[in-house]
């Protein structure tokens, strides 16, 4: 079994238990002790796991943020599910506004058939889709990000104080009921608020992998999102929820 599978079937049991022992995710995920104590220790050092007295659960509240790399290596399929439905929102000749991520970089990969406005703080989504004529690519500017390899900053923000899109598309680091989209830098939360004002609409697009956590930082409620995108591991009582809360709801 490929490692981003077993660290799929790790957090989709610690979302159903709350807390396992490793003996209970060996007999789960069907693979030795040594396997599964190793997918631990990656989970824990990129913030999704933690390790207790009684076993290992999910951690709810994470402190800091995944690299790229990190993210790239989680819940792949998931994310370009979202990618591709959430392109079907977009129309040629639409400004739309993409947020730094890996699944706004599977949008990205999803559009560039249409002639667009790209508003973006994501170098890598910025530099992908230069390479195509039909497609005007403006990047916030400003300090960068290194965990997520965007611009951040107050140089940012005066470019989003200026321009009015039609659709921005939102990414988040975790999102829950409770705390609804957070982030655990403060220079984030300021730029995707704005994001949020400037556009006609406003989307979510969130993997059911960051749902039921928090960080410190709050950006905004579900429910002041125009729709919410996400993916068919997120737990029935949560679509239940989300259903009432924000009407528009797209699980794929």
């Amino acid at each position: 079994m490929k490692k981003q599978q077993r660290y799929k079937e790790i957090v989709d049991y610690l979302k159903d238990t709350n807390l396992a022992t490793v003996e209970e995710l060996v007999n789960t995920v069907n693979v030795s002790p040594a396997t599964i104590r190793r997918d631990l220790i990656d989970l824990e050092n990129q913030g999704v796991v933690r390790r207790t007295h009684g076993g290992v659960a999910l951690n709810n509240f994470v402190a800091t943020q995944l690299s790229v790399q990190e993210k790239n290596a989680l819940f792949r399929e998931e994310k370009k599910r979202i990618a591709q439905a959430v392109a079907k929102r977009v129309e040629a000749g639409n400004s739309i506004i993409l947020d730094a991520g890996t699944t706004a970089m599977e949008i990205a990969k999803n559009i560039t058939h249409l002639p667009l406005r790209v508003i973006t703080p994501d170098l890598r989504i910025a530099l992908f889709l230069s390479e195509f004529k039909q497609i005007e690519v403006t990047m916030f500017g400003g300090e960068i990000d290194n965990a997520s390899q965007s611009c951040v900053g107050e140089h940012a923000r005066k470019l989003l104080h200026s321009i009015h899109t039609d659709i921005a598309f939102i990414s988040c680091n975790f999102w829950s009921f409770e705390y609804g989209v957070t982030t655990p830098k403060e220079a984030k939360t300021a730029l995707k608020i704005d994001m949020i004002k400037c556009a006609k609409e406003s989307i979510l697009i969130a993997d059911s992998s960051k749902y039921g956590s928090f960080s410190l930082f709050k950006v905004a409620g579900l429910d002041e999102f125009s729709e919410v995108y996400t993916d068919s591991e997120i737990p029935i009582e949560a679509k239940e929820r989300l259903v009432h809360i924000n009407g528009k709801l797209h699980i794929v």
